[in-house]
């Protein structure tokens, strides 16, 4: 008898649905929990169209809520010292730094090398403790893997992507030392770059959002964007360049963020900044796809770029905190425009990476 399932990859553009017999042990500083809800994140779409190095086997999901089934003996708390009982609802940093890599070492536990070999990090579901992903009836919290409690009034789908999207341009605008009165440009307008707007919208920033997708054009303005650089009205990366700067009196944006995820946007938001600009690229991690590009362009201009793929740990709570203040605020009820039963996952990644909507979720059926 199934005790429960997990979506794996296949092979390029293919899932499977996979059933596990039994409920893994709990280890005394782990965390059982059950699904409630799971996104559809662009790095799964990345994933499954094999531009990036994922096994066969690997089970899928990253941004979820997750309601606590079982607690390790040693597990009272969750990872802010807020105390923890089954049947809470909490999500997960969903990468583990390994604590002993030359990032770790530094502090720098974004920079952890956990995601090296993804070999490593996304092992076949047959390799105990089995729920290694989000896109699963359960998944299993590894000692050592931070936690938060979700927040009683920030509904699970505002949740859902708490621990990803948010937590990554949070910690990205952070980086850029983005400030108030300055000019943001958002390449993309997913979830990431619409939880970048949200952001940069709270520091007293002015938005600037480029995006081609009629939905999220319009999701781009209801999240706060100042201005909309529609590419089907801008349709050449020149006259995206030149409308960025009519809008910033020539110079160009303080800081751009690239989260559209095609590498062709690095070179043109380079184009976009001023002079001295500060740029977070974490869009592209499709290790298969490239672009040509000067590096001049960021010489000369005096560019500085953050790199990013993960966040400090940590960032997960301000991120919680950030919706706690500011789920009403903004259209977040709106955010996840498109549900699928766990076992339609393929279908929601077909359609997703066909941009039909900002973002799809799985619900697992109990």
């Amino acid at each position: 008898m199934s005790y429960g399932k997990v979506v794996t990859l296949a092979g390029e553009r293919e899932t499977e649905i996979k059933e596990v017999d039994y409920k893994p042990d709990v280890e005394d500083e782990a965390v059982f929990t059950e699904v409630v809800q799971t996104n559809v994140c662009g790095s799964e779409i990345h994933f499954w169209k094999g531009e990036f190095p994922v096994p066969n086997g690997a089970v899928l999901g990253h941004e979820a809520v997750l309601r606590v089934e079982e607690l390790g003996d040693e597990v009272t708390t969750d990872s802010a010292g807020e105390s923890v009982e089954e049947g809470d609802l909490i999500t997960p940093v969903y990468f583990q730094p390994c604590g002993e890599c030359s990032g770790c070492s530094h502090g720098q536990f974004y920079a952890c090398e956990v995601v090296k070999s993804m070999g490593e990090w996304m092992q076949p579901h047959s390799i105990p403790p089995h729920f290694r992903g989000t896109f699963a009836t359960h998944y299993y919290v590894n000692p050592g893997q931070r936690f938060y409690k979700v927040p009683e009034d920030v509904p699970n789908h505002v949740a859902a992507g708490a621990n990803c999207a948010l937590s990554q341009v949070i910690f990205g605008l952070d980086r850029a030392n983005l400030t108030q009165g300055e000019t943001v440009l958002v390449q993309g307008a997913g979830g990431l770059g619409l939880n970048a707007t949200a952001v940069a919208k709270e520091t007293g920033a002015e938005v600037i959002v480029v995006e081609g997708a009629p939905g999220r054009i319009e999701r781009a303005k209801e999240f706060g964007a100042d201005h909309v650089v529609d590419m089907n009205e801008y349709e050449e990366s020149g006259e995206r360049i030149r409308r960025v700067q009519e809008l910033t009196d020539g110079d160009g944006a303080d800081v751009g963020i690239e989260v559209a995820g095609i590498p062709p946007a690095f070179k043109e938001g380079v184009s976009m900044l001023r002079n001295g600009a500060r740029y977070v690229e974490m869009g592209n991690i499709a290790t298969k796809l490239t672009t040509e590009f000067s590096p001049a362009e960021l010489t000369v201009k005096r560019i500085n770029v953050e790199a990013l793929l993960l966040y400090q740990p940590w960032y997960l709570e301000q991120a919680l905190d950030f919706l706690e203040r500011n789920a009403e605020k903004y259209p977040y009820d709106d955010l996840l425009d498109a549900e699928f039963p766990l076992e339609e996952a393929q279908e929601a990644l077909e359609r997703s990476a066909e941009q039909e909507f900002t973002r799809a979720s799985l619900v697992p059926e109990r």
